[in-house]
């Protein structure tokens, strides 16, 4: 039986510096397998209009201040930056960290920030992922070392050099977003590691289509970890104080409805809404952590939930 991993994605919005570099270091003496925050330039849960810190910078600190946690964007925005660039981040990341990186990737999705900060979006999400799909040959070319070159209709590049190389013989991509036709097509010829959420019956369904993408590019799909996103994590004895709690973090994010159908509540409610997604295959679970970053949850969480779930 495979290992159960958690990861933390500590939400980068509504918050101050000292509390979300502290959260991200509470993560890493906790045990926690990953540590993630957004790659967005305004919030993107509740009022767009607040406090919003970079997500590079944010995960660099990050890489200097832990020794363990392997670190990451859920997901980076592939429209933000040029691929070559994204790999040279993330390859000097990895040089920070001593070989704790992983490349998150996307198509981007989020239009506000885009137009308020004059970056390219594209003609909708089929041209975006076009864009993707030019991009990850460019940066798994370059963080294999092979000065790839590219000349498609977005993204050019000529034997582009990468040195150092990356600290980890196969630095991973994650490719975020599950598509049918496409995102979980890239997934199966370039993806390290996969993430999507939704609900069992969703998962399953989105399960199969990789599984086929897989067979029809020659892709041994045991090769791809399987991580979802499960919601914002929040544990007390009490269910109402945990809903309480929950209820408030949202409030603070200015949500005006906060998410429903969530992992909320004592510890064997919480096991008893993940097993499934468990059962399913996907065991790198990675649990919202909004400002301000509760520290029962996240012991909890580590301590107490991961492992009752590495024997479903």
């Amino acid at each position: 039986m495979s290992e159960v991993r958690i990861g933390a994605l500590c939400w980068n919005q509504y918050t101050d510096w000292p509390s979300l570099l502290q959260a991200g270091i509470r993560a890493d003496e906790l045990g926690y397998t990953s540590l993630w925050t957004w790659d967005h330039l305004y919030p993107i849960v509740g009022d767009s209009n607040g406090p919003n810190y970079e997500g590079w910078l944010t995960i660099t600190a990050w890489a200097q201040a832990t020794k363990r946690v392997r670190i990451g964007l859920m997901v980076g925005a592939n429209t933000f930056r040029q691929p070559t660039l994204t790999a040279k981040m993330a390859t000097t990341l990895d040089h920070i960290s001593n070989g704790r990186a992983i490349l998150g990737i996307g198509g981007a999705w989020f239009e506000e920030e885009h137009e308020a900060f004059g970056l390219e979006f594209g003609s909708g999400f089929p041209e975006r992922l076009r864009w993707l799909g030019e991009a990850l040959p460019v940066m798994r070319g370059m963080l294999d070392g092979t000065e790839p070159s590219a000349a498609g209709e977005h993204y050019h590049a000529k034997k582009v050099r990468n040195l150092p190389a990356p600290v980890q013989a196969h630095l991973p991509i994650c490719i975020g977003g599950a598509g049918e036709q496409v995102t979980l097509k890239l997934v199966a010829k370039y993806g390290d590691m996969c993430n999507f959420g939704g609900t069992v019956e969703e998962m399953t369904r989105k399960e199969e289509i990789l599984l086929r993408h897989c067979e029809t590019v020659g892709r041994d799909p045991a090769t791809i970890e399987r991580s979802t996103g499960v919601g914002t994590v929040f544990i007390r004895d009490d269910p109402a104080e945990a809903q309480r709690l929950f209820e408030a973090a949202f409030a603070r994010n200015r949500v005006a409805r906060p998410w429903t159908d969530q992992p909320v509540g004592t510890v064997d409610q919480v096991v008893e809404k993940l097993a499934p997604k468990v059962r399913l295959g996907y065991r790198h679970l990675i649990a919202g952590v909004p400002a301000d970053y509760d520290e029962e949850s996240m012991t909890r969480f580590a301590t107490e939930v991961r492992p009752l779930l590495q024997q479903v």
